[in-house]
Order: C-alpha cells, then sequence, then structure tokens
C-alpha cells in the first residue's frame, strides 16, 4: 500500500486563533458597555455612535461572527485535516477566507456604529457586505469539500458530518434572508414585507443559532472531547441519531419566535411541534458528550479545559431544555419580550459556546506550539470566575424577566392596570441590571486570564507551519455489497453524497414554511384605512431603524388582555403589509410603539412631546435609561435619496401612484413644514429638513391607519 508524505498547514489555525484572542476581548468590552448603558445611561456619552441601539448589534455581531466565528474556523480547519489525513485544499483559499472574514467584521463594525443596518437580528450587514459574506463562505466551503474529495481517509468522521451542515445550513440562511433591494450603496430594503419578513427573518434568525453556534460546535465536541479526554465517543450508532434527527428538525422551530404574533396559526403551531421535539435529539448529543468522559472523572478533576467542557455541554443541555419549554405558548407569554430571552441566549452563547471555545484552546494552543500550558493553576482561576460569572449575569436577568411579567400584567382590584406606566417596571428591574455588569465584569476577568495564559504559551513554544505526516493513499472503490457496509457507514465514504443528502434534509424545512408566505400576500385580509409611508414617514422610519430603537421598543401587540389595556388594539397581519423590514421586535426595554400614532389613546405623544423625549429625556422622567440623541436636531435628510426609495417601494409592490417619484420631495417638504410649524408654536425652532422631523411623523403614523377615527365602512363613512 502506497504512503503518502504530505504537510498539516498550521499556519491557518494559528491566524484563526489569535483572531478569536483579539475579537473576543472586542466583543466582551463592546458588551460590557451595553450593559453599563442599560444601567446607567450616561455611558451612551451622547455620541450618536456609541449610544446603545448601535452598540448592541455591534456587540452580537462581535460575538457570533468575530470571537465564536474565528474560533470555529480554528476547530474546523485543525481537525479537518487531522481525521482526512490531508492537508486543506488550497492555501490561496485559506488566506483568502481569513484576510476576507477579518475584513467582513471590520466593515460591521463601521456601518453597525454608523447607523447603516437591515434592522434585522442577526442579519443586520447592508447589501455589499452580505455579498462579501456568501463569497468568503463559498470559499470556506469550497476548501473544505476539496479537502473531503482529496481525503486519505476511507470513511468521513462525525465531526465531518456537522461541519457540512453548517456549511449547507449557513448558506441556505443568508442567500433566503438577505435577498435585498438596494437603494445606495449602503441601503436596502428587503424584498420580503411584514409577516413574510418576519417569517423568514426568524427562520434565518433561530437557525443561524442552529448553524453557526450548535452544529459546528457539535462537531468540534465530537473531536476535541475525546482528544482532550483520551476516551473514544461514547456511542457511534447515537451520533447518527443525533446528527439526521437535529439536522432535519431544527429548521422548522423558527416560528416560535413569532408566538401570539400576526402570522398564522399554522405556523406557530409548526414552530412550537417541532422545537418540542428538538428536545430529543439535542439532549442525545449532551448525553453522547457527558458519556465519553465515562471513566475519565479525575482528569476532568484536574484538567481545566475538560471542565470546560463538562461547562459547555451542561449548558447546551440546559439552553436545549429551555428553548423548547420557551417555544410552548403558556410560557412564551412570560418569557417573550422580557430578559428571559436575554438570559437564555447568553447561557448559549457564553456556556456553551464560550466553555467549548475556552476547553478546545487550552488542549489546541499547547498541541499547536508544542509546549506546555503556560500555568494550569491559573486555566483553573479562570474555570471558576468564568463560571460564576456566567450565573451572576444569567441568574439577575431571569429574575428581571419574572418580576417584569408580574407586573405588567398585575391589576388591582377596581379592574385596573396596577403598573399601567411601563417604566415602573423597569425602574423595579434596574438592581438586578447591576448585578448583571458584575457578572459580565467576572467573565471577562476570566478572559483576561484566559488570554495572558493563551500569550504566554505561544510565547515560550514554536509552531511548525508545515506540520510534516504521511498517511496511506485512499483506495474506495468498492461498491457497499463488495465492502459488506451498513448504509451508513457506506454513506460516510461517499462526501458529495453525503453533502446531498444533508442539503436535502435541511431544504425541505424551509419549503414547507417560507414558499406558502411568499405566497400569502393575496390571502392577506386587507384594511382600507392602512396606506404607504408617506415620503416623510418612509425616511422617517429609515432614521429609527438606522438609530437601532427596535433593539428596545417592539411593535406588535399580543391579544393579551394586559397588553391591549395597556397599549390599545392587538396587531393584525394586514397593518403590515407596506413594511420593509418588519419592526415586532424580540424584547422590550421600552414600551412598545405599535400604536403611538393612535390619537386620543394613552400612548399618543405631540411633537414637542417627542421633541424633548429625543434631546432630553430625563427632563420627561428623570428615572427613564432611554438615551439622548441630540443628533436628530442636527442631522439634515438627504432629500435626494427621498425619489429613489420610493422607486423602490414601488418596485417591491408599495401602490405610490404613478409618478409619485417626482413629487415625493414636494410632498415631503410639505409634510415636515406642518410639524415644524407645530413645533414653532410651542417655542422650538427646527428646520423641517432635520432627521428628528421625519422621527416624529413615523411616530405619529404608527397605529394611526387603524385607530377609531381612521377606521370607515366601504361607503366612506366613519365605522
Amino acid at each position: 500500500m502506497e504512503v503518502q508524505k504530505f504537510n498539516y498547514d498550521n499556519a491557518i489555525v494559528r491566524n484563526f486563533i489569535l483572531a478569536t484572542l483579539v475579537w473576543g476581548a472586542v466583543a466582551l468590552i463592546v458588551g460590557l458597555l451595553a450593559a453599563l448603558q442599560l444601567a446607567f445611561p450616561v455611558f451612551n456619552l451622547g455620541i450618536e455612535f456609541t449610544s446603545f441601539g448601535r452598540v448592541r448589534p455591534v456587540h452580537t455581531n462581535a460575538v457570533i461572527f468575530a470571537f465564536i466565528g474565528n474560533a470555529m474556523f480554528a476547530g474546523v480547519y485543525h481537525s479537518l485535516q487531522r481525521v482526512l489525513k490531508a492537508r486543506l485544499f488550497n492555501d490561496l483559499l485559506s488566506k483568502l477566507h481569513f484576510w476576507g472574514w477579518q475584513l467582513i467584521i471590520v466593515l460591521a463594525a463601521l456601518t453597525l456604529l454608523s447607523g447603516f443596518t437591515t434592522g434585522k437580528e442577526y442579519a443586520e450587514l447592508e447589501w455589499p457586505i452580505d455579498i462579501l459574506i456568501a463569497a468568503i463562505w463559498v470559499i470556506f466551503g469550497v476548501n473544505m469539500i476539496g479537502t473531503i474529495v482529496k481525503r486519505r481517509e476511507k470513511h468521513i468522521y462525525a465531526a465531518v458530518w456537522w461541519y457540512l451542515a453548517t456549511f449547507i445550513g449557513v448558506a441556505i440562511l443568508h442567500i433566503v434572508n438577505s435577498i435585498e433591494l438596494p437603494v445606495s450603496i449602503l441601503k436596502s430594503y428587503p424584498v420580503y414585507a411584514g409577516a413574510q419578513d418576519a417569517v423568514v427573518q426568524w427562520w434565518y434568525g433561530h437557525n443561524a443559532v442552529a448553524f453557526f453556534l450548535t452544529t459546528p460546535w457539535l462537531g468540534l465536541m465530537y473531536y476535541y472531547l475525546p482528544k482532550s479526554s483520551g476516551r473514544p465517543i461514547y456511542s457511534y450508532q447515537l451520533s447518527i441519531i443525533h446528527f439526521w434527527s437535529l439536522i432535519f428538525l431544527y429548521m422548522w422551530a423558527g416560528p416560535h419566535h413569532l408566538l401570539f404574533s400576526s402570522v398564522p396559526d399554522w405556523v406557530q403551531a409548526l414552530g412550537v411541534t417541532f422545537s418540542i421535539m428538538l428536545i430529543a435529539p439535542s439532549w442525545g448529543g449532551m448525553v453522547n458528550g457527558l458519556l465519553t468522559l465515562r471513566g475519565a472523572w479525575d482528569k476532568v478533576r484536574d484538567d481545566a479545559g475538560l471542565k470546560f467542557m463538562v461547562i459547555a455541554l451542561t449548558a447546551y443541555g440546559m439552553a436545549t431544555f429551555e428553548g423548547p419549554m420557551m417555544s410552548l405558548k403558556s410560557v412564551n407569554a412570560i418569557s417573550h419580550y422580557t430578559d428571559w430571552t436575554i438570559a437564555h441566549t447568553h447561557i448559549g452563547g457564553m456556556g456553551w459556546n464560550g466553555g467549548l471555545i475556552f476547553g478546545m484552546f487550552y488542549w489546541l494552543v499547547p498541541k499547536l506550539f508544542r509546549t506546555p500550558l503556560y500555568s494550569k493553576k491559573l486555566a483553573n482561576t479562570h474555570f471558576w470566575v468564568a463560571t460564576l460569572g456566567i450565573l451572576l449575569f444569567a441568574i439577575p436577568l431571569y429574575w428581571s424577566a419574572i418580576t417584569q411579567w408580574l407586573m405588567l400584567r398585575e391589576y388591582t382590584p377596581d379592574g385596573l392596570l396596577a403598573y399601567p406606566i411601563f417604566l415602573e417596571t423597569t425602574i423595579r428591574i434596574l438592581p438586578l441590571y447591576h448585578f448583571r455588569i458584575v457578572g459580565g465584569l467576572l467573565f471577562f476577568s476570566g478572559f483576561v486570564i484566559f488570554l495572558y495564559n493563551m500569550a504566554k504559551t505561544v510565547a515560550a513554544g514554536k509552531l511548525v507551519a508545515d506540520e510534516p505526516a504521511e498517511a496511506a493513499a485512499l483506495v474506495n472503490n468498492e461498491t457497499r455489497a463488495q465492502s459488506g457496509e451498513p448504509v451508513h457507514r457506506w454513506l460516510e465514504r461517499k462526501g458529495i453524497r453525503f453533502a446531498i443528502f444533508v442539503f436535502i434534509a435541511l431544504v425541505i424545512g424551509g419549503i414547507v414554511e417560507i414558499i406558502p408566505m411568499l405566497k400569502i400576500q393575496s390571502n392577506i385580509p386587507t384594511i382600507a384605512t392602512v396606506k404607504p409611508y408617506s415620503p416623510l414617514e418612509l425616511a422617517g422610519r429609515d432614521i429609527y431603524v438606522s438609530n437601532g430603537c427596535y433593539n428596545c421598543h417592539s411593535q406588535q401587540i399580543r391579544p393579551m388582555r394586559w397588553e391591549t389595556d395597556r397599549y390599545g388594539e392587538y396587531s393584525k397581519i394586514g397593518e403590515f403589509v407596506y413594511d420593509h423590514p418588519f419592526q415586532w421586535g424580540s424584547r422590550r426595554t421600552g414600551p412598545d410603539l405599535a400604536r403611538a400614532g393612535y390619537i386620543g389613546s394613552s400612548t399618543y405623544k405631540t411633537a414637542i412631546w417627542h421633541y424633548n423625549h429625543f434631546l432630553k429625556p430625563t427632563e420627561i422622567n428623570p428615572k427613564t435609561i432611554m438615551p439622548p440623541y441630540p443628533w436628530l436636531a442636527e442631522r439634515e435628510v438627504d432629500l435626494s435619496l427621498i425619489p429613489t426609495k420610493i422607486g423602490a417601494m414601488r418596485t417591491l409592490g408599495v401602490p405610490y401612484p404613478e409618478g409619485f417619484e417626482k413629487e415625493a420631495v414636494a410632498n415631503y417638504t410639505a409634510e415636515a413644514q406642518k410639524i415644524a410649524d407645530e413645533l414653532k408654536q410651542s417655542g422650538v425652532d427646527v428646520k423641517p429638513t432635520k432627521e428628528i422631523i421625519a422621527v416624529i411623523a413615523y411616530l405619529h403614523k404608527l397605529g394611526r391607519d387603524i385607530s377609531p377615527a381612521a377606521v370607515q365602512t366601504p361607503d366612506g363613512t366613519k365605522k
């Protein structure tokens, strides 16, 4: 049998490791800033680029794509070469992947801080960066699949199954969710509207968690846990069941983010059903991991890396039990729009992903640089500090969520809301936000210890960039009948065929959920009084999105008494047919704004109130945590883009009159002048072209089309 000599590419692994360490520190610092801003609004600094609405998406994207993403690529590229007995397919592709990914991260930070965002969680990046992401992701996929094709190992190990599912799943999700109509170089509108956009976005949003934060890390667990512990994976058969059931079921679960919303009941029911079924395969993976450590618990006691992996698997088990429970409507009524969701995601991010990153690096870095870990004592200190940090971070958020839910739904003996003002709940939970900062500081302190330990280890060692290796040449020409292999074992010899089956398993759920929603426009009960946004209102909506207001305010009233009594009539699917993108939100740090323009309701505020609230919110209420937005009164709206935006909306099906683009600027100016005149009567002189005028117009639009004064019968009389 021919023995072939080759070299592993360790340089690309080192590069991704170093990027992980740098971006991890950045992501955690930005996260601490966001936590401080919620507890102490002064940390918004009164600057446009450091306001919470801009900082929060930078934090989430930095954690997911910069910290976790770079660590994922480091682990995949290292393990892929070893289990396939082959150097990565192409060195140039590896370099393009690395530098392209770092460019995406830098562009993401710069654009998000500057207010260029699509307004869709975890998919905020604008269309040029979306195209770049797709290109770099294809490079990653070609490099991986090319390595699989030229491998010297007959069967594809379980870890590689998960890597394939990650590449294919993320590609499908990113492409479908990122179909946008450009308006300018950094502005676009999604082609989906309202309920359609909500279903597509949360099909993407939930499955981005599945196929970027779960499936690749399960693959890494299947490689690095046995390597670290010196024990084989517990059950090959369980790994097969775990893999196929998980990737099939995950794609169906996204709509559990939209319970009690305006999407059709059948979509919500699908999300709930498949979310509950996800418990079985998820826990199958956790059990397979934990039982791998049987007989190795003495080693776990002394090895910080293994302890982190145990924490990771425990957090994975907790999060994958909690997620399906939160998809039950009775539980979702409590958890949605509260800090429960935030606690849930951080258990996953800090415990599952963070734990696996730390555990993997404590084994990988010394091996890669051929030197012992600098300090086992520091590693164990990191473990205890980080674990305590996770607990002190998450527990206050769970407490906060229950407090907020109980207060919002409490009634007096007379049948009135006990806490009619939303801010009352925010004030009550502020001490818990302070505890969260302590937890975050502890977790960050642990990361600093980790960073120091890694730096000293790297400095003491020496990387062999091209590590010599050898393996027998692959002979893989047997049929299944000749080999006598079980079906799955045979399939593991056929890399491309395996990928095709993965693709089929993934697309079924998306087809069933997404395609009917794309055809639903003709079936949506229309509301005659709901009109397209005026040019001024559309500009205001874009400014609202660019400042990240959706990070704190929802625009979706659920059909629950305590919500309708507080905000007004529950939301209908027909209200959102002109919304590109939808703005339903996923948390409420502030009150819902779906009826902000509903004249005569308790939520309606005058133009001067909005003006003062944006510029000096603490003068409206000294205890508010809303930051000031002085730049809205200083910045001018770019009127030259107004006709282009109207044209884009017409292309997307919004029924503006023919030729309205030519009248759009005049229409904008006339409507803006009315608000400016109203403000002038209140003693404020502001030009009609300022951004604050447009935002006020947008807020006055919300809910007004279906207010009692607006609803009319077909003959034109008031209903």
